[in-house]
This record gives structure tokens, C-alpha cells and sequence, in this order.
């Protein structure tokens, strides 16, 4: 490494000599003996100073925006030139009733749409299924065929905006993004047009969530991978996939295990598509990333600003991309959700804009602000927009978008972010020397690593090693859910089953048969499946149609049993 122009030896030399004078003379035995730690288990001292990041080059390590190793931001201007993108979650009831909430949030401001479905629909279940009883429109919208997503998106110009598509499994994303692509063709918008992300990541079907029928890994991974390769080819805007470390960090990870498992992901994502005959450059410049910013506010700005730089490490110096734009670590933050208690949830304001400001401190390219009435339903309309104001706080009357990377140069900060990347880069080469991130799924591995911080996170809550405001310090002696307006879903299951019935009977179910056998056909080749749910979808084959053939075709898997 280059010597470190910054401080010499001599300097640090002082700095070490003057620190234990410190110690001795003004501390004078005050430092307690504690243990402190950040959130993943990273020692924190007391005091930082230039002996801390002595090793640190700061051309080398740190660097300015919009250059390597990107730890200050992927643009050189950051949020002078490109705010941030504005997103809040919409989704509930019947795509009719999400389309209102969607223009709501346009018209109060938001800067792009980000849609989540119900738990049928990321399932892969029509509404009229047995599985999906009682869930239909819950916590999200309902999607069964290309009509809903033209309801969806209806009034809304898709040329214009950019739009987060939270599928969750690539057996979902499949499907619903040939129906957004179809769409588009019968508006006759240009494909070159459309600006936007699959939230497509195949260990939210095998890893992170659970349901009654689950595709095996490697046919999972496989899906995520036609979807990548089809936009690769063909959208130029479009991210196709949105590693997932938001998901992870929810069910139970750190923030290293939550960067270095999605970064994992990427790695095979590249591999697959290499061996599909891409280049590292097709495909690396629409890959995102989807980080979860939680309360250690320190951690999680470190946590953003080493991500991009072990990414561009690995992109450039492994890969060898020969474009600077494929090196880029793109991400969108969510605030915790699992942060949001119902006990006092009014502190969820609070919570949640801190956790933004970090995400804004991190230099996120979009952000989406949770809000504070989570733990009992889906936003009111009234608390989304005090989530969209929040955001909207922070652009406009706070100064912090007005420099870039404002936290650099602090001794903690910086010291934090070089301890993270060391961390992640180990925990990655642990995955890999497994065989990679699907022989670690197919194993049970990702399933205990999960499982064990999930149990220890608990414990730290009961024990009250964890503080948490109001629940387990500071509650008041009958601590319990407040009094605030709770958002009711619309009735939406038998709307859904009606509009179903129609479509069966009036589509030529013959031409859905045939597009459905070719679909199977696909499967059991190496080919794409993009193409040919595309002209399934087109002639109306429901998302349960096509969800069956992937099942039956690719074939099922249980959890490993931790």
C-alpha cells in the first residue's frame, strides 16, 4: 500500500503518546469497564483520533464521489444533481383500490411508485385458490392476471414513472413483469422507456419466507436468473433484480450478514449470467441492492458507504468490468420495519426518520420511510403522508443533501466503514467456500444462521440488553397499544373471485392451454422462460396458471430442518 500522506509516523507517534497522557492524567480511571458494541458485535471505544485510521489511504480507501472505490457516493454530485427517489409502499385490497393510494402519493409528492401485493399473489396463488382464503387484499394488493396490473397502473404514465415492483420470488416476478411488459406494448411505451426494479431474489422463497409449496433453490435461482438475463437484453432501465438484504435483515441477521449474503447473491447472479454469454457490464449496471437501515445510526451509515466499496472491489478487480458504470453500487433503503413496536407507536415517527437520515448519510439512491402505525395494518392514508413529509423534511429544510458524504473524515466513521468491509469481504469468502450462495440455502446453513441471530436478538430484547423506548425501558406501568386509527381493508376476495370468473369465460382458453403447455415445455429445458410467459400472460393465463406449471415442472422443496 501506498505510504499514508495524511499522518506520518512521527505524528501518530504523538497523537498515541498524548492519548495515553489523556488517560492517565484527564480520564483518570472514569472510562468504565463495560463492554460497548455496535449492533453486529464491533467493539466501540471510547474515544477515536488519527491513530485509528493511520492505516487508512485516503485516495486509495476513500477517495471522492463518483470514483473508486465509491465509498463517498456512486455520483460525483450526489444529491446536488439527483435527489433521492421519494418512494412509499402502496398496496391493499383490489389493484383498483391501490391505484388510488399510488396517485395519492404522486400527487403529494412522491417521486416514484413502489407496490407491494398480498401474500397470495407474492405465493404465486390466485384469488379464487383455496390457499389464499382470507388473505386476498391483505397487506397488499391483489394481482391475478394482466387486467390488475392494467387496473394497477391505470392513469398512471409508466413512461414517466419509475416503479418498484416488490415481487419478492422469482416465481412471482416472472410472471407479474410479463404482464408490466405487455402492458407497455399495448400502450405502445418503448421498452427503453420503462424505469424501474423487481424486488426478484430466490432466497425470499427458499430462505426467508415459507409457504405450502416451495420451488427447489436451484430452480428458484434459476428464475431470478431468466429475469435478469431478459432485462439485461432488453430493458436498458429496468433493474430486474433487487438483492435482498432488507428481508434478511427482518427474519434475523446483522447488518454484515445482511450486505455480505446479498452481495453473495450478485456474485452467482454474475457467474450464471456469464456462463449465459453476457458480459459483466450488461448485467452489472442494473444490478440493486435493497438494504434495511435499523437504530444503530453510526453502523448503518458505515454499513452503506463499505458495501460500495466491497462491491466495486469485486466487480472491477474480480469480474474485470470495463465500464465504470457496471461498478456502481445502486441501493434503496426501507427503515426497519422490525423496529416499529405497537406499544407507544408514536416513537415510530421518531425511529423512523433517524433511520432515514442515516440512509440519506449513507448516500441511498431511494428511500422508502415506514409508517409509524405498521405493527397493526397497512399505512393510513393520514400516517403514509406523515412518512412522505418526513422525507420530505429531510430534502428540503435540513441541509443534508447540500454535500456530499458529510460524515467523512470522521475518525469513528471511517474506522467503522474499513472494519465493516473487512467483515463483510470474511463472511462472503465463508459462503463461497461452501460453493456459493445456493449450496448454502440448499444446506440449511442461511436457515440456522438466521434462526440463531433471530433467537439472540430475542433474548437481548427480554433480558433488556436491547433497549427499546417504551417496551422494555422507559414504559410506562401498564405499557400497552395506543388508541390511534387503524387502517381497514377494503372487501376485496369475493371482487377478485367475480373479476376471475369473467376472465376464464371470456378468453380463448384454448390459446391459454397451448401458451401454458409451451411454458411447461421451457421449463424443462435451459431456455428462458421470459418469452413464453410473456405470450401466456398476454392471452390472459392467470398468475395461479402459470405458478402451477413451475411447480410441477421445476419441482418442490421443504426447509432443511435446523
Amino acid at each position: 500500500m501506498t505510504v499514508n500522506k495524511c499522518y506520518d509516523k512521527e505524528y501518530i507517534q504523538a497523537v498515541v503518546q498524548e492519548r495515553t497522557k489523556w488517560e492517565q492524567e484527564t480520564l483518570k480511571g472514569k472510562n468504565d469497564t463495560g463492554d460497548y458494541n455496535t449492533y453486529s458485535g464491533i467493539p466501540i471505544k471510547l474515544i477515536y483520533s488519527p491513530e485509528d485510521v493511520s492505516d487508512i489511504n485516503y485516495l486509495e480507501d476513500i477517495g471522492f464521489s463518483g470514483q473508486p472505490p465509491f465509498v463517498r457516493g456512486v455520483y460525483p454530485n450526489m444529491y446536488r444533481g439527483r435527489l433521492f427517489t421519494v418512494r412509499q409502499l402502496a398496496g391493499f385490497g383490489a389493484p383498483e383500490d391501490c391505484n388510488k393510494r399510488i396517485k395519492f402519493l404522486l400527487d403529494h409528492g412522491a417521486t416514484g411508485a413502489s407496490l407491494l401485493f398480498d401474500l397470495p399473489t407474492i405465493r404465486g396463488y390466485d384469488s379464487d385458490s383455496p390457499e389464499a382464503e382470507g388473505n386476498v387484499g391483505q397487506c397488499g394488493s391483489a394481482i391475478d392476471s394482466l387486467q390488475d396490473i392494467e387496473a394497477l397502473f391505470d392513469g398512471i404514465d409508466i413512461a414517466k414513472v419509475s416503479s418498484s415492483i416488490v415481487t419478492h420470488l422469482p416465481s412471482t416476478t416472472v410472471p407479474i413483469l410479463s404482464m408490466y411488459l405487455v402492458m407497455a406494448e399495448k400502450r405502445g411505451v418503448d421498452f427503453k422507456d420503462l424505469a424501474g426494479t423487481n424486488q426478484n431474489d430466490f432466497i425470499m422463497e427458499t430462505a426467508v419466507g415459507s409457504g405450502p409449496e416451495i420451488l427447489n433453490p436451484r430452480q428458484s435461482f434459476r428464475l431470478q436468473c431468466d429475469a435478469v438475463e431478459y432485462a439485461s437484453r432488453y430493458l436498458p432501465r429496468w433493474n430486474p433484480i433487487s438483492f435482498n438484504g432488507y428481508n434478511l435483515r427482518e427474519a434475523g441477521t446483522n447488518a454484515i450478514q445482511e450486505v455480505a449474503i446479498a452481495i453473495a447473491n450478485a456474485i452467482q447472479t454474475a457467474e450464471e449470467m456469464i456462463k449465459r454469454g453476457l458480459t459483466i457490464d450488461m448485467v452489472a449496471r442494473r444490478m440493486s441492492f435493497f438494504w434495511d437501515l435499523c437504530n444503530d445510526f453510526f453502523e448503518e451509515i458505515a454499513k452503506c458507504r463499505a458495501s460500495r466499496k466491497v462491491y466495486y472491489d469485486i466487480i472491477k478487480n474480480r469480474f474485470k468490468a470495463q465500464e465504470l458504470r457496471s461498478c456502481l453500487m445502486r441501493f434503496h433503503v426501507q427503515t426497519a420495519g422490525i423496529s416499529l413496536p405497537a406499544i407507544e407507536p408514536l416513537n415510530n415517527i421518531a425511529r423512523s426518520a433517524i433511520q432515514g437520515l442515516a440512509a440519506i448519510l449513507g448516500g441511498a439512491q431511494s428511500l422508502h420511510i415506514d409508517s409509524y402505525d405498521e405493527a397493526f395494518s397497512a399505512p393510513t392514508e393520514s400516517a403514509a403522508l406523515i412518512s412522505l413529509r418526513t422525507q420530505q423534511i429531510l430534502q428540503n429544510e435540513t441541509n443534508v443533501c447540500n454535500t456530499v458524504d458529510p460524515l467523512a473524515g470522521s475518525y469513528y466513521v471511517e474506522s467503522l466503514t474499513e472494519e465493516m468491509v473487512k467483515r463483510i469481504n470474511s463472511y462472503i469468502e465463508e459462503i463461497e467456500k461452501m460453493g456459493g450462495l445456493v449450496k448454502a440455502v440448499e444446506t440449511g446453513w442461511l436457515h440456522q444462521e438466521i434462526a440463531n441471530h433471530a433467537y439472540q436478538e430475542q433474548k437481548g430484547i427480554e433480558s433488556g440488553e436491547n433497549k427499546i423506548v417504551g417496551v422494555n425501558c422507559f414504559n410506562a406501568e401498564e405499557a400497552q397499544s395506543a388508541e390511534i386509527e387503524v387502517f381497514e381493508y377494503p372487501a376485496t376476495e369475493e371482487r377478485q373471485k367475480a373479476k376471475l370468473i369473467e376472465l376464464r369465460k371470456n378468453r380463448d382458453n384454448e390459446k391459454v392451454q397451448a401458451c401454458l403447455n409451451r411454458v411447461a415445455e421451457v421449463c424443462r429445458t435451459s431456455e428462458n422462460v421470459m418469452p413464453t410467459v410473456k405470450e401466456a400472460v398476454r392471452e390472459y393465463a392467470t398468475l395461479g396458471e402459470i405458478q402451477k406449471v413451475f411447480r410441477k415442472e421445476l419441482g418442490l422443496w421443504k426447509f432443511p430442518l435446523i
